[in-house]
């Protein structure tokens, strides 16, 4: 019987695509093995991070109005070298296996974004995978140029995406709000869907692209460099459900990509001036 693309109880589940997913993955970094970095928001709360080789120790101290109740905890952590003194930490709550966090952290700007991902919770948003970002200073380092914000310069653009000699994928960026991919190769080729993004300019062609699926239970994190289209690196995190659809997994990848196209609308249809 040939396989209906459009059932979508035949997806593969997070954990199934995991294997070789990966290959293109860049190496991790200790650029912040003994380093303590100090993020501290809009509400003056403060998250201390002590990084040794390949473990993070934190503590989280709430500002005015922020209701999450001080926590300190340790985790293990990936990180890796997007650009000069900016750099892209991964981990996975060991105290709270529903909840992961990337964080961005520019040295030379002293800026950083927190991207938080959580299973179900209190968060906003009706996905399986909820995640909240929150821009901050790095305590300590001047802050120069403008603070990470959410941004609009990719819609329009159609890129592939190599995550491996055998997984392929392309991108649509629709609108503030919405993305289309397809997999061109790999054990969902044929698979397409639309599903809720956020894009945030880290630097100048530098981008963090999100997205939250709503057919399988996971999301993704991603940071780019944009600034060769010919030559765009990625580097990225998934964090869902596996296929019981009980137990949390989370991985990191990386990617190679190119612009194949840019849509450019006449400005009263434009999506981005919506």
């Amino acid at each position: 019987m040939p396989v209906t693309l459009s059932d979508t109880s035949t997806w593969l589940p997070l954990d199934g695509l995991a294997p070789g997913f990966d290959a293109n993955r860049a190496p991790l970094t200790a650029d912040l093995a003994g380093r303590t970095v100090t993020l501290v928001d809009d509400r003056g709360t403060r998250i201390v991070h002590r990084f040794a080789e390949d473990r993070v120790e934190w503590e989280y101290v709430p500002g005015e109005g922020d209701p999450i109740p001080p926590t300190t905890g340790a985790d293990d952590y990936e990180a890796f070298q997007v650009d000069d003194g900016l750099y892209f930490a991964q981990f996975h709550h060991e105290y709270d296996p529903n909840e992961a966090v990337s964080l961005v952290i520019d040295l030379a700007n002293g800026r950083a974004l927190s991207v938080i991902q959580a299973i179900g919770g209190d968060l906003p948003g009706n996905t399986a995978v909820k995640q909240l970002f929150v821009p901050s200073r790095l305590e300590g380092v001047e802050a120069t140029g403008p603070e990470p914000a959410p941004t609009t310069s990719l819609i329009g653009r159609r890129v592939m995406w190599v995550y491996s000699p055998e997984h392929a994928y392309e991108h649509v960026y629709l609108s503030l709000d919405w993305y289309t991919w397809q997999c061109l190769a790999g054990p969902e080729k044929g698979l397409a869907d639309t599903d809720e993004n956020s894009v945030w300019q880290i630097r100048p062609g530098i981008y963090v692209f999100a997205w939250r699926e709503k057919v399988i239970p996971c999301a993704s994190v991603t940071i780019a460099d944009h600034r060769d289209q010919r030559n765009i690196r990625s580097h990225g995190v998934l964090f869902g459900l596996d296929e019981s659809g009980e137990v949390p997994t989370h991985f990191t990848f990386g990617a190679h990509g190119r612009l194949l196209s840019n849509t450019v609308h006449p400005a009263a249809y434009d999506p981005a001036g919506a």
